[in-house]
């Protein structure tokens, strides 16, 4: 898919043409009872326990009564306080809360085969000139290490411009000749991608004009689980769109954010880590420091294990409103000392 203006995706945003950031299902209301969730997050049509009576047959010309059922997603990642990863937890171990008020959790499971989205983002503004070969490097390497059959991934460049160097494709190959064309300052029409969206006017680095162009233009429309992984200073200095703009976009998108934050190769002004915690935070994801190029293969390393390694809490909310309005959530695990990452809220649906 090729990537849309900042111009126009902010008129889409205007006119709220998100879809909702949940699952919805349409099923018979009457004799329901729990059912696992599909391969995507789906909520199918449940059977009808099993009675002693028959029940008395509906005539031909009635319909079942339909409705329509939320059932939200989350993914947790549950770390010890030593950082490692805590893979035996049970369902009871865990807690959900919406807006303070305790979740039934409906299905769980341990997901370590369901399909994954990413998208990989790299900096390549002046500031990442010291450190893009290993960024190239560290990335072609957690491609290869993480994908799996049926997962899908694209990579982006950004920064007087935001250019798609590959979409989504589940070939590692050509994700890795994507990663390596990435140059500095460098529109990708001239270099086998995507030409940018809005040149900025005297220079600058658009995060956030990636960050909402990859949610709302291209993982808004896919399933399952979704990730941004980004290599980068975090520090904008050109976007048309704001940090709030670009988080929410990841929000409806139901996108973690999983920031590497590029330090000590360049003069930068400080606000970067202020800005990589919010992206991730509020999105449920990560921000791991790199300073050195080994480091960048330990980051990646960390994400992996994450994305391989999550729990699936569902409930459906017993708040029935589609009022459109941000929901927070809160998962709470019984043991102490955890640390524990899953997205925050989500955007109810609208009738």
């Amino acid at each position: 898919m090729r990537l849309t203006s900042v111009a126009a995706g902010i008129i889409t945003l205007a006119l709220g043409a998100y879809p909702a950031a949940t699952t919805i299902a349409s099923h018979p209301a009457a004799f329901q009872e729990s059912a696992p969730p599909g391969p995507l997050g789906t909520s199918p049509n449940r059977e009808a326990p099993p009675s002693e009576q028959q029940p008395q047959q509906l005539p031909q010309s009635a319909q079942p009564l339909q409705v329509q059922t939320t059932v939200v997603n989350v993914f947790a990642t549950v770390r010890d306080h030593h950082n490692a990863i805590i893979s035996d937890l049970a369902k009871g171990d865990f807690k959900i809360y919406e807006d303070g008020v305790e979740q039934k959790v409906d299905y769980f499971s341990k997901e370590v085969n369901m399909p994954i989205t990413l998208a990989i983002l790299m900096d390549t503004s002046y500031s990442m000139h010291n450190i893009l070969v290993a960024e190239q490097d560290a990335a072609s390497r957690f491609v290869r290490e993480v994908m799996r059959k049926r997962d899908e991934a694209l990579v982006i460049s950004f920064d007087t411009d935001v250019n798609l160097l590959a979409d989504f494709t589940e070939d590692p190959s050509v994700l890795n000749r994507a990663i390596h064309r990435a140059q500095i300052n460098v529109d990708a029409s001239g270099i086998g991608g995507t030409g940018g969206t809005i040149p900025s006017r005297g220079g600058g680095t658009n995060l956030y004009d990636a960050v909402y162009l990859a949610c709302h233009d291209e993982l808004s429309s896919e399933a399952g689980r979704k990730a941004i992984v980004m290599l980068t200073d975090a520090e904008d200095t050109g976007s048309k769109l704001s940090l709030e703009e670009a988080v929410e976009a990841a929000q409806r998108a139901d996108a973690v954010i999983h920031v590497i934050l590029i330090t000590d190769f360049s003069q930068t002004s400080g606000v970067g880590p202020g800005v990589a915690s919010k992206m991730s935070g509020d999105t449920g994801g990560r921000v791991i420091n790199v300073r050195n190029e080994k480091g960048l293969e330990k980051a990646f390393d960390e994400i992996s294990e994450e994305l391989r390694s999550q729990y699936v809490l569902g409930y459906y909310p017993s708040n029935p409103k589609r009022d459109g309005s941000f929901r927070k959530i809160k998962v709470e695990v019984s043991r102490p000392d955890v640390k524990i990452l899953a997205r925050k809220g989500y955007y109810a649906p609208v009738r």
